[in-house]
């Protein structure tokens, strides 16, 4: 493959660059800071409704800079001059890579579920009519928390790949 001019690179890079500082950005902004002053200053109910009105505001966002990252990472490692094969592990280049893709396909399936099973179960829950068992929303509260989590040292972990991917 041809190297493309200098201003497509400049440019993927900078749609990869924003992606990642949203994404991650914003988990880190909920898990460090509004998970838990929500905790602290909301009753279960409450902090569940916010939360799951921050995720219905968040998830398209995120969805869209998963992809956005998707499109940009593959057009920049087949650029790359260390690209040898998508399985490659014969250099701390391609091995860094393919261990952040294996961590990016763990998020996003980590993502799918909240998506798409836990924050649907905690809207479904807060909708009966027939009272809110606390003990239903106390296990869906730690779920969504540790799915959000999860996501957040997945995240970090990406981070260090690259910078191992970077450094060789």
């Amino acid at each position: 493959m041809e190297t493309p001019p200098a201003w497509v690179m400049a440019l993927i890079y900078w749609m990869h660059l924003l992606a990642t500082v949203t994404w991650i950005g914003s988990l880190a902004a909920i898990n460090l800071l509004v998970l838990p002053a929500s905790q602290r200053t909301l009753d279960i109910n409450a902090q569940l409704r916010f939360i799951t009105a921050l995720q219905k505001r968040l998830e398209p966002l995120a969805w869209f800079c998963m992809g956005l990252l998707l499109a940009t990472g593959l057009f920049q490692m087949s650029a790359n001059t260390h690209y040898n094969g998508f399985l490659d592990t014969s250099t701390q280049w391609s091995l860094s890579i393919l261990v952040k893709h294996g961590l990016g396909v763990i998020m996003v399936v980590v993502s799918a579920i909240q998506t798409w099973e836990v924050i649907p179960n905690i809207q479904r829950t807060l909708m009966k009519k027939s009272g809110v068992n606390e003990e239903e929303l106390a296990k869906l509260q730690k779920r969504e928390t540790l799915l959000l989590r999860t996501n957040f040292i997945l995240s970090a972990l990406i981070l260090a790949a690259t910078a191992f991917a970077r450094a060789s």
